[in-house]
Formats: C-alpha cells, structure tokens, sequence
C-alpha cells in the first residue's frame, strides 16, 4: 500500500544542514524519528542537488533502519530533479513539498505518480480565499504558517508589502475549518505552543529550530510529540 494513502503529519520535520548549529542533518533525522516524528521533509537552499540525494539516501536509510518506512513520510522540498535522481538511484522518497512560486503540483503530480504525496505551502496573506477556491484534488496537505516570525525562513508569509503576516490561534482555527485537506502548521512553534495549536483541529506542526537546533534533539522530539498526543488523544489520520 503507498503511503499517501494513510500518511502522517501529526509531527513533521523540517530540515537541511543550514539549520543545525553543526550537528549532522541525518542523526538529527534519527532523533526525530526515534522520538516518534511522523514525517521528515529535507529543505535546502545551499545543498547542491548531489548533496541533497545523498542526505535523502540518508535519511530513507535511516528510517528504514527504524522499521518505519511505512510510517514516517521522506519528502523533499521543491526540487523535483533530486526526487527523480534518487528514485532512479533506488532511494524511496515519499513525495515533495512546493510552494506558489515553485514547481506547478500538477507537474509533480505527472512525474511523480499518483502514490506520491504532494504538499503545498499556502500564501498567508490570501490564505482563506485561496483555501476556498484552490483545486485540491491533486494536492495531500497544506502547510500553513507562520505562527510566529522565523529566521530559519526570514520570507515565510510574507504578504504584496513585504510585511510578514502571522497566524493566530483564532486564524488557525478558521483555516481548519475550511480546508477540504489536512493542514500541518509551523513557523517558529515552539513546545508552549503545541497545547493550542493542537486544539485549533489542525492535522500537525511542523518545526525546524525546536528540535534541529535544540541542544538535545531527541529530548525536544520528544517532549513535542508527547505534549502533541496529550492535548490531541484522539487524533486520526486524515485522508487526502
């Protein structure tokens, strides 16, 4: 069975080696997922394409050697070219993450395959309307964001003005209510915020620094996947 058909984003990392005050990219992967981390999404704008494969054949080994590969989601974001390089190279990669100016999720759809999982990044400034009108019949999730302002993505919601536009709880709250997908929120989350972000209905948070450049990335995995669980126990995954 592909996983897009009971993927994961309760607890979904995001990760390349700019965001890892040195530590290695992969055994930040593998606390990650030993803490109970549901997806791993590998971002970089500084990774060369070849550097790229190779963290992704990392981080599927990895998974793989965590008996999880049918439970925890690898994708990559937005380069197109390091999925198909790796798929051809044997490497199992799940899907790819795009955002509005990236990749046109119909050519990812195209080239990837219906098994694959296609997330894509909703602008924050239109986000309601866009929710409302966008087709989504090719798309698995929205990431959605910011909560806060973030360095590890200095331009994340960033509106027409150059303002960044975060998110509220009350927003997120809206936003759950309307998407038609699942929707996985992020920017900046922090573990104070899982409680309310959790009761916001919302599918998953996605981090970057809480856990890639926390001092023990094991001990914040997992402190954000318990705190997640205890404030969302009933939680199923949603289907595309």
């Amino acid at each position: 069975m592909s996983i897009r058909k009971n993927f994961d984003i309760s607890a979904y990392l995001v990760v390349g080696p700019e965001n890892t005050k040195g530590q290695h990219v992969v055994t930040i992967i593998k606390d990650a997922v030993d803490a109970g981390f549901t997806c791993v999404q590998i971002r970089s704008k500084v990774a060369s394409a070849y550097e790229l494969i190779q963290l992704t054949r990392q981080a599927s080994d990895v998974i793989a050697q965590a008996g999880k590969s049918d439970e925890v989601a690898l994708l990559v974001n937005d380069r197109l070219d390091v999925i198909l390089a790796a798929r051809k190279q044997g490497i199992k990669v799940d899907g790819i993450h795009v955002g509005q100016s990236d990749i046109p999720v119909k050519v990812c759809r195209e080239y990837l395959g219906e098994d694959s999982i296609v997330g894509l990044s909703a602008r924050a400034h239109e986000l309601f309307e866009y929710i409302k009108t966008l087709d989504v019949s090719q798309v698995d999730y929205f990431g959605a964001g910011p909560l806060h302002e973030t360095k590890t993505k200095p331009d994340c919601g960033l509106d027409w003005n150059g303002k960044v536009v975060t998110r509220s709880f009350v927003d997120i709250s809206k936003l759950a209510k309307l998407s038609p997908i699942p929707v996985v929120v992020g920017g900046g989350v922090k573990l104070v915020d899982i409680p309310p972000l959790a009761q916001t209905g919302v599918d998953g948070f996605f981090v970057v620094s809480a856990v890639a450049m926390a001092d023990d990335p094991k001990l914040a995995a997992a402190n954000l996947v318990k705190t997640w669980k205890l404030n969302k126990p009933n939680q199923s995954i949603r289907k595309a």
